[in-house]
């Protein structure tokens, strides 16, 4: 898994380093003289710096379900430096980690009304909100490895589905950063898919997550995050998915102590934001949003990839008792989870999806 992750880090450090359709904003421009370029920097900075002066600043409140003792909360920190630093102060997010401003559903509602937040989202609450083939990607053991969600962030397809997602007034800021291997942490233990038949398993509140686990034989429970402690506590659920920094980050591992190493879910994750909201900020604004973005989802990536190995250890100490796959295990889940993929319509995905997407990773 270390392997597979230092892969990804580097794969998303050379990806990031050209602009995307798809959560960045690049332009075309031509190269000043130096002395041109100085006078302009200088020029802007002035502006940028009068306007923090008197108290022009544009704030925009950032809020996501996770603490910011993990690395995704950390690096959201770190974007809210940068974009301060690189406006000069006239810009600021006001973050609010562990649900402080509600659950996804309903700041992505806030955000298509035209709101000034932005949250984490991926492609299956995309679906949920107006371009469904975006849901695929995160189907159950749909990736083999990172390298192919970086081939499919690069290419059109993926493009032309942030687009068409911008139109039903939601555009992402960046698409590089990692969420983390989802691996499924249950109270009893749990090899194969007859081991989860029945059993009730949280899952964010998105059609695409719950189809998916009940696919593989389970009963899938789409519940907040928040609630998810009290929930395994008192026995109404059996078992949760996530990645190990958010299993530890929630402190499952006081009343859950088994996780099976699935890696179902290859899990990059996006940013978005209103795109109605968007518009109302100058070029300028929007440029520095997106640039900050992708950085900050560098120092994110780099982040997960050192805490990873830490996690399990803390986990592991905790009581923790962690499971690998055999080959033969895997393929058991993999044979398991075709039955999702047969449901397209179901979905309202475009015909013969999964052969386009598959072709667009090879």
């Amino acid at each position: 898994m270390k392997k597979r992750a230092m892969a990804a880090v580097s794969a998303v450090m050379c990806a990031s380093m050209v602009l995307s359709a798809c959560g960045s904003s690049a332009s075309t421009s031509t190269t000043a003289a130096p002395a041109e370029t100085k006078a302009a920097e200088e020029t802007k900075a002035e502006e940028t710096t009068a306007a923090a002066a008197s108290g022009d600043v544009v704030t925009i409140n950032i809020g996501f379900e996770n603490t910011t003792e993990e690395p995704i909360g950390q690096a959201v920190e770190k974007w809210a430096e940068l974009l301060k630093e690189e406006s000069n102060g006239t810009m600021e997010l006001k973050v609010f980690a562990n649900s402080a401003l509600g659950n996804k559903s309903k700041l992505i509602d806030q955000m298509v009304m035209g709101e000034n937040v932005i949250t984490i989202a991926d492609g299956a609450f995309y679906a949920d909100y107006g371009v469904p083939d975006l849901g695929i990607l995160y189907g159950p053991f749909f990736f083999d490895n990172w390298d192919e969600v970086w081939k499919l962030i690069d290419s059109d397809w993926y493009k032309d589905q942030c687009s068409k997602l911008a139109d039903k007034g939601l555009t992402v800021l960046g698409s590089n950063w990692i969420y983390g291997e989802r691996e499924l942490m249950t109270k009893d233990k749990a090899v194969v898919p007859a081991d989860i038949k029945g059993k009730k398993i949280r899952l964010a509140n998105s059609q695409i997550y719950v189809e998916g686990f009940n696919a593989l034989g389970a009963t899938a429970v789409p519940m907040a995050l928040g609630d998810v402690y009290t929930a395994l506590q008192n026995g109404t659920l059996d078992g949760v998915e996530n990645p190990l920094s958010t299993l530890y980050g929630q402190s499952f591992q006081e009343v859950t102590k088994n996780i099976l190493m699935t890696g179902h879910i290859l899990n990059f994750t996006t940013w978005c934001i209103g795109t109605d909201y968007l518009n109302t900020l100058t070029q300028e604004q929007q440029d520095l949003l997106f640039k900050t973005c992708e950085e900050a989802g560098l120092y994110n990536n780099e982040k997960q990839e050192a805490a990873n190995e830490d996690y399990r250890k803390k986990l592991e100490d905790a009581g923790v008792t962690f499971t690998e796959l055999t080959d033969e295990e895997r393929a058991q889940w993999k044979e398991a989870s075709l039955s999702f993929y047969e449901k397209g319509s179901q979905f309202g995905w475009s015909d013969g999806l999964y052969d386009t997407v598959k072709a667009a990773i090879q």
